[in-house]
């Protein structure tokens, strides 16, 4: 980037602590503030940032370029509209929004107003091995696919709703263990694989937690292409492990296991082929691509690109999960 962009925080969850890290690593880009309605979150403000309890006057003051949105899901949608109506382009967190109207009227302002970049946040597409295993796919070297799969085996413990009960809710969370934490590998399987033509599914809670929301997805995919698709996805698990991703074409099978894609030959053997950057501390399994996605974003608003993730590009991602819960409920086939 030839000039520099200043950015603020709007949220400072756990999430947040991954975007203010991506920023600071990045030369090109000075946090001028931070915003949490909680004043007991000044502390967790980096040293020499203003921090305010208001994102109104936060924007109106510092003016920033950009403004990341890490608040719990039922305002993604609302602030940043408001923010964009500020003047400032808006990186929002995951989810783009918490159902299906709410998704595709945000894409509608988005097309409302292209003066404006609105980035989505779904990382994981930029991961080294999803990117490899893209590439593969769109060659066609190695023919059709035949079959998908995605499984997301974490765990959460109550006090994880305990502390933010607005995780366990419907009114403010839109969902569980889908919205919150597989929405990444539900993303993955259409980019990869390509439109979905139905979803039978399974849904219910396997902990004894009092939420509202699932803990726990099993869903069959037919996708357009006639590949098969499984997804599956739990909190209910004894601990945090990999999200695996397997992809069968006519002529080979590729798998993402540990963040690392491999090829496996026709003995049997896995061939190692790329591995994913790794992000440090206990929830390595968030993956370190938040930054190369936030460095792409600003580079896009720099030169007037549009490569980046719209929130177009993230619909999707939302009617799948709808999708899935309508199926569990009704015990019929559905159409994303």
């Amino acid at each position: 980037m030839n000039k520099m962009k200043s950015a603020a925080v709007i949220g400072l969850g756990d999430i947040s602590t991954i975007h203010i890290a991506a920023i600071r690593r990045n030369p090109d880009i000075t946090l001028k503030a931070v915003c949490d309605i909680d004043e007991r979150a000044r502390k967790r403000a980096p040293e020499g940032t203003a921090f305010y309890t208001d994102y109104h006057e936060m924007i109106q003051k510092e003016q920033p370029d950009v403004v990341h949105v890490c608040l719990p899901h039922y305002l993604h949608v609302p602030v940043s509209k408001e923010a964009v109506n500020l003047g400032t382009h808006v990186f929002c967190e995951k989810p783009v929004a918490m159902n299906t109207d709410e998704a595709v009227d945000f894409a509608v302002f988005e097309a409302a107003h292209p003066d404006r970049h609105i980035g989505i946040c779904l990382q994981n597409r930029f991961n080294e091995s999803v990117e490899m295993l893209k590439e593969l796919i769109d060659s066609g070297q190695f023919g059709k696919i035949t079959g998908l799969k995605g499984f997301v085996p974490w765990a959460r413990p109550k006090s994880y709703y305990d502390e933010k009960p607005w995780r366990g809710t419907w009114k403010h969370a839109g969902g569980g263990c889908m919205i919150n934490q597989s929405v990444h590998t539900l993303d993955l399987l259409y980019y990869l694989g390509g439109p979905i033509e139905s979803i039978n599914a399974s849904v219910s809670q396997l902990l004894d937690y009092g939420i509202e929301v699932e803990d726990t997805v099993s869903a069959a995919l037919r996708f357009e292409s006639g590949a098969q698709g499984l997804f599956f996805a739990t909190n209910a698990n004894y601990k945090n492990e990999g999200v695996q991703i397997s992809v069968q074409t006519g002529g080979a099978e590729f798998s993402i296991i540990d963040n690392v894609l491999y090829q496996t030959e026709p003995d049997g053997n896995k061939k190692r082929l790329a591995e994913d950057a790794k992000m440090p501390g206990e929830k390595f399994y968030y993956g370190a691509s938040h930054e190369k996605l936030i460095r792409a974003f600003y580079q896009a608003i720099e030169s007037g690109s549009q490569d980046y993730l719209h929130v177009k590009d993230a619909v999707m991602s939302i009617r799948l999960i709808d999708a899935i819960q309508q199926s569990g409920r009704t015990g019929k086939h559905v159409r994303p």
